[in-house]
């Protein structure tokens, strides 16, 4: 066969690992379909081809947003080809489809971080948090991960303390540096520097950012690389990793969500703890520019989206200011 599929998928080494993942698994769904039809290679391939898939993706009830997100792994894969000379034209260079829109996740408004960043820890291997919900006591749990022996049997787990400051300084650097989930896990030890309350962070697309960290936030890291960390170090541990799970071993995106369950007074996800970040600096007064190199944005258009939430400081700015308001 002629897709070159490994090929490929070297070629997008600037890309974050979850596009990577996403487009080759999109190009390779599309070449298993094309094959049915006795189609043996990207050279055969036409615009009426990729229109009739993109339809077919339709008709299956795809959400708009996935087949959006096809149509641009199959430019990625078509634009490559036309690179490399193996295709004479590019079938898929104005492959456009309408967008799924942006479907940021639910906001959480200061109490909810507040049960967040300030559970305390209490008997047994319970985390706290203060919060009455509905008239019940939120009390998060330091659940058993996939895999690990449960409190009854086998070993015994890493005191609920290192998990306590580890899951702090999750939260606050979430928060309060504006992380995706996959910049927070990919964190090694040297690039935070508590002292100078910087965080140097790698992003999408290769690219390299250093953001602030606010005192209470470098205190928390500080608390867990100091102490709670070698608790939880192995065999199997990375020497330079920040996070660790249970295991000892690097932090996930999947562990990050349990942290997140354990904490949260609701359901959320990480990319709230970003998003409410970016909310609240530009309800704050933050120039839109700055709150784009605080995330790490490629472009402007992209921080634009988290603009819309902000409507309550906007009326509440134009009733103070406009004479007639």
């Amino acid at each position: 066969m002629a897709w070159a599929l490994d090929a490929f998928a070297r070629s997008l080494g600037g890309q974050s690992s979850a596009t990577q993942r996403a487009y080759l698994s999109d190009v390779r769904a599309f070449t298993e379909w094309v094959e049915r039809s006795g189609v043996e290679g990207p050279s055969e391939i036409d615009r009426v081809v990729l229109r009739r898939y993109l339809a077919f993706l339709t008709t299956r009830r795809y959400a708009r947003a996935t087949v959006a997100r096809k149509a641009a792994a199959l430019r990625s894969y078509f634009a490559w080809h036309r690179r490399r000379g193996t295709i004479g034209s590019d079938p898929a260079r104005r492959l456009v489809v309408p967008g799924g829109g942006s479907r940021l996740p639910r906001m959480l408004d200061r109490s909810e971080l507040e049960v967040m960043l300030t559970g305390d820890l209490s008997s047994g291997d319970r985390l706290t948090s203060g919060r009455s919900t509905g008239g019940r006591r939120h009390v998060p749990r330091v659940a058993p991960e996939p895999g690990e022996p449960s409190p009854e049997v086998g070993p015994v787990r890493p005191p609920a303390a290192a998990i306590a400051a580890r899951d702090r300084a999750v939260v606050e650097l979430l928060y309060g540096c504006g992380l995706r989930v996959a910049e927070l896990c990919g964190l090694d030890i040297d690039d935070v520097d508590t002292r100078g309350r910087t965080v140097d962070v790698r992003g999408k697309g290769g690219r390299e950012r250093r953001v602030p960290m606010h005192r209470r936030c470098a205190g928390a890291v500080d608390a867990w690389t100091s102490g709670g960390r070698r608790v939880l170090v192995t065999g199997e541990t990375p020497d330079r990793a920040l996070f660790l799970n249970r295991r000892g071993r690097r932090l996930g995106p999947r562990d990050v969500r349990r942290v997140l369950d354990r904490l949260s007074p609701v359901p959320t996800h990480p990319h709230a703890l970003r998003h409410s970040f970016a909310t609240h600096l530009l309800d704050g007064g933050a120039d839109l520019r700055v709150v784009q190199e605080l995330l790490g944005h490629a472009s402007l258009q992209t921080t634009q989206v988290y603009t819309h939430v902000s409507k309550d400081r906007l009326l509440s700015v134009y009733g103070a200011t406009h004479p007639r308001a």
